[in-house]
């Protein structure tokens, strides 16, 4: 069973940044994608960026531009470097992994933007 752990999510105020981490139980390379979402109150989850296991990047547009991910295969860690943060990026981060047809989630970390 692959573990997922995600940690780093703080008060913040607009205009500040924060680095959240993925610390997976397994290899990174073994994954086909490693990626995060988030889901804000009374709202469905979205998708917010990816890196594949050749390492191509995709970002949803609302972050494009602002977030970052990026890993470090050493730590099995997949990041996500946040600036210029919103009060709308407000939301719980949950990453997810894929590996063949299943999918791993973690327990996600809370993230919130003061105006």
């Amino acid at each position: 069973q692959v573990q997922v752990v995600e940690s780093g999510g703080d008060l913040v105020q607009a205009g500040g940044s924060l680095r959240l981490s993925c610390v997976v139980s397994a290899s990174i390379p073994s994954f086909n994608v490693i990626g995060w979402y988030r889901q804000a109150p009374g709202k469905q989850r979205e998708w917010v960026a990816t890196i594949t296991r050749p390492g191509v990047r995709s970002y949803a547009e609302s972050v494009k531009g602002r977030f970052t991910i990026y890993r470090d295969n050493l730590r099995r860690t997949v990041y996500l470097q946040m600036n210029t943060l919103r009060p709308e990026d407000t939301a719980v981060y949950y990453c997810q992994a894929l590996v063949d047809s299943s999918d791993y989630w973690g327990q996600g970390t809370q993230v919130t933007v003061s105006s």
